[in-house]
């Protein structure tokens, strides 16, 4: 399938489907290959070094088997037939998408905020954040939301479209196992330290671009979004963008606290243990419920901007290199 009409009929197929449960969806093969993978390949007495390479091993393993299978089967079932190749790969493609689930599960927590029931918006929040919920109070939960939907922008909804403008299906694929990697072996503790560094620091290199062009689409998208501030979603990015212990997520989650008017960052717990991130947009207030479900509204809008905007660039580059090969000599 051409790419410019990939990209905007996945999407719209995600925004109708979702992600029902029924589906067996391609990154929860992901996470049980890599569970499985996890348990051949380590030892309680490996050393850092066979700890590194057996990551290394594993996260290229993942990455590269997810590119190949889906490249794979969208080849054979076009070989039956290219409709049907088209629809493997717009089906698959959808699968890498995230845009309706992000915004259900966040508006499950705003309106769960909106009838005063903190302890369900507490639960609902416990099922998108990795973070400690049971403490966490109004204002707490709010920023856990507009952190959460601006990182997910990036993640669930405007990197996978990157890719897939640049590759495909297949493409779009292997960057839902980066990023799968990194959510279950790339973190910095000390179990993960050495196996899950090679997925830690691809998923860095793999929304390096995304996180930027997210970050540009949602200061864009608050002029068109009320209650929203695209020229203080500009400022705050370029001052804040870098403070995140992230390369990527405080770019995003800057230009949301811009175009919201709303401080973002500082302590949060994960297993008891707490950890400080950086403040970002200082001069700002803590967010409210209202903020989170403007935030909602705003990531919706980055999304339909950055279909917009990635399959433009695709119709202009068939069209110039259309244009480019009628004017050579036959």
């Amino acid at each position: 399938m051409k790419r410019s009409y990939l990209l905007p009929a996945a999407y719209l197929f995600d925004r109708l489907a979702g992600d029902p449960d029924w589906f067996p969806h391609p990154v929860r093969a992901m996470g049980w290959t890599i569970a499985r993978g996890e348990i051949a390949l380590r030892r309680t007495t490996d050393g850092s070094i066979r700890e590194l390479a057996s990551g290394t091993f594993l996260t290229l393993a993942v990455v590269g088997a997810s590119y190949w299978i889906t490249s794979r089967t969208i080849a054979a079932a076009s070989r039956r037939s290219p409709h049907l190749g088209d629809a493997v790969e717009l089906l698959l493609g959808w699968t890498c998408l995230a845009a309706r689930n992000l915004e259900q599960e966040a508006a499950a927590v705003t309106t769960a905020l909106e009838a005063g029931n903190l302890h369900r918006a507490r639960g609902r929040l416990a099922r998108i954040v990795g973070r400690d919920t049971d403490h966490l109070n109004e204002q707490e939960v709010s920023r856990a939301v507009i952190e959460t939907v601006a990182e997910s922008a990036s993640d669930g909804i405007v990197a996978p479209l990157f890719y897939m403008a640049l590759g495909g299906a297949p493409l779009a694929m292997a960057y839902k196992a980066v990023n799968t990697l990194d959510s279950m072996i790339g973190h910095a503790d000390a179990r993960y330290f050495f196996f899950g560094k090679s997925a830690a620091r691809l998923d860095d290199v793999a929304n390096l671009l995304p996180s930027r062009l997210t970050a540009l689409c949602l200061a864009a998208a608050a002029v068109l979004t009320d209650n929203t501030d695209p020229r203080a979603a500009l400022r705050v990015w370029s001052r804040d963008g870098s403070k995140h212990k992230s390369p990527n997520a405080g770019q995003p989650e800057s230009a949301m606290s811009g175009a919201l008017h709303v401080r973002l960052g500082g302590e949060n717990t994960y297993t008891g243990e707490p950890i400080l991130s950086p403040t970002i947009g200082r001069e700002f207030p803590a967010p409210s419920h209202e903020d989170a479900a403007t935030a909602i509204l705003l990531t919706g809008a980055t999304a339909v901007l950055a279909v917009a905007t990635l399959t433009a660039a695709l119709l202009f580059l068939n069209w110039s290199q259309s244009g480019r090969r009628r004017t050579e000599p036959a």
